[in-house]
């Protein structure tokens, strides 16, 4: 019997005749008071993520390009490249590079930026959530990168965080994004760019 089997059947045996634990009450507020999309909740996702120190772009649908090439002429340099996701609309980013399984962490962090789409937001927090959807790609391809530039269109904002995680589905990867990656020590020193992007753009796309 290897360490794990031994480990796991002391478990079990503890945990044996043990009751059914009690159902997960649910009686919290799963609504919010605007329908998905509407102009209230986008505002609220802008101002969310600006205080959280995010970029905001807004957009009509015919306009991601333009806006998506916008986002990266402010922060990514001469020469800099833009990596996406295979399912990524190539219009979106023409010179995008598309990223595959033989990109190491290494390949990953000499990319200026990623481009990516969302699952869903929460206008309430100001979360984007990812799921490794083809428009979004392998989790370590928005970690990596300095900066990340993430389309969110009007449908896919809701208000509350119930509602936005009863729309993605628990077995998939998902990652929940409030703003860029920083992090403060014991002394309150805000660090940027520890767990991931320095910089985070959202461009908001209405109907």
């Amino acid at each position: 019997m290897s360490a794990r089997e031994e480990i796991l059947a002391r478990i079990r045996a503890a945990n044996a005749g043990t009751p059914d634990p009690p159902p997960v009450q649910r009686n919290y507020r799963q609504g919010g008071d605007h329908a998905p999309g509407s102009a209230e909740l986008l505002d609220r996702l802008e101002e969310r993520l600006v205080d959280y120190r995010a970029l905001v772009h807004r957009c009509g649908d015919d306009g991601i390009p333009a806006a998506v090439a916008a986002a990266l002429a402010g922060v990514v340099p001469d020469g800099g490249r833009v990596l996406v996701p295979p399912g990524l609309p190539p219009e979106w980013v023409p010179d995008g590079v598309v990223d595959h399984p033989g990109l190491t962490a290494a390949d990953l962090d000499g990319f200026a930026a990623v481009v990516t789409g969302c699952a869903g937001a929460s206008a309430d927090t100001g979360t984007l959530a990812l799921d490794a959807s083809p428009d979004q790609g392998r989790r370590a391809i928005t970690l990596v990168p300095d900066v990340h530039v993430c389309v969110v269109r009007a449908e896919q904002v809701v208000q509350s965080v119930p509602e936005l995680l009863a729309r993605l589905a628990p077995t998939r990867p998902l990652t929940l994004i409030s703003g860029p990656s920083a992090t403060s020590d014991i002394e309150l020193h805000r660090v940027e760019g520890v767990h991931g992007p320095r910089t985070l753009i959202a461009v908001l796309v209405s109907d």
